[in-house]
C-alpha cells in the first residue's frame, strides 16, 4: 500500500517538475536544438533504446553531441566524436533536457536511477538489477554523489539504495543536489574517460 502511494505520488511530482522545466527551459531548448543542427546537423535529437521500468525498453531521447562514427576521419572513439559543443552541453547537462519529455510519457522519472545500456542487463548482479523495479530518472542519487566519476559497484549500489529509500523529501534533496553538482561542474567524466567506462559486469 505503500509503495502504491509512494508511486502515485511521484507520477504527480514528476509530471509537475517535467511541465515546469519544458515551459522554464524552452528559450534554452530552443537554442540548443538551433546551435546542434549548425554544428553536427540533423538529426539534432540523439534516439537510442534504454532499458525503463522492469527493464522494458523505450526510446531515449536527447540533443546530440557527438559527429557520427568516421573512419576515415579518426572519429572511431567517443571521445573522438564528442564536439566542443558536445562537452558543453554534457558538462551542464543541456544534452538532457529533451528527456523530461521521456517523463511526461511516463516513461522515466526526474529522480531515479539513470537509464543505462540495454546489453548490461545480462551483467547486473540480481542485487543491482533492483535498479529497474523503478522508472530510470533524469537524474539521481549516484549523478550527486560523484556522477561518473564513481566505481560501478558505487554507482549500482547507490542506485539500488534509492530503490529502498525513495521518497518525495528524498527527491527533493537529490534535485537541490543536482543544481549544487552542475554549478561546480563535479564529476563530469572517469579518469581517462569522456564520460565513463564500459561496464563489464562485477567480479
Amino acid at each position: 500500500m505503500r509503495a502504491r502511494t509512494t508511486d502515485v505520488a511521484q507520477r504527480a511530482f514528476d509530471i509537475a517538475v517535467a511541465t515546469a522545466g519544458l515551459v522554464v527551459f524552452s528559450p534554452v531548448i530552443a537554442g540548443v536544438a538551433v546551435a546542434v543542427g549548425v554544428r553536427l546537423g540533423r538529426p539534432v535529437l540523439f534516439r537510442q533504446q534504454r532499458p525503463g521500468l522492469n527493464g522494458r525498453p523505450f526510446t531515449l531521447v536527447k540533443f546530440r553531441t557527438m559527429r557520427d562514427p568516421d573512419e576515415a576521419r579518426g572519429l572511431i572513439t567517443d571521445g573522438d566524436r564528442l564536439t566542443g559543443l558536445g562537452r558543453v552541453l554534457r558538462t551542464f547537462s543541456l544534452d538532457e533536457l529533451p528527456t523530461l519529455w521521456n517523463v511526461l510519457r511516463g516513461e522515466m522519472s526526474v529522480v531515479g536511477p539513470r537509464p543505462l545500456l540495454m546489453r548490461y542487463l545480462d551483467l547486473y548482479t540480481p542485487e543491482q538489477a533492483r535498479r529497474h523495479l523503478v522508472r530510470p530518472g533524469v537524474t539521481g542519487l549516484a549523478q550527486v554523489s560523484g556522477r561518473n566519476a564513481l566505481s560501478w559497484e558505487d554507482r549500482l549500489a547507490l542506485d539500488v539504495w534509492y530503490v529502498d529509500h525513495r521518497s518525495l523529501g528524498l527527491n527533493a534533496r537529490i534535485l537541490l543536489r543536482t543544481a549544487l553538482t552542475l554549478l561546480r561542474r563535479e564529476g563530469i567524466s572517469a579518469p581517462g574517460e569522456s564520460t565513463m567506462a564500459e561496464f563489464t559486469g562485477t567480479s
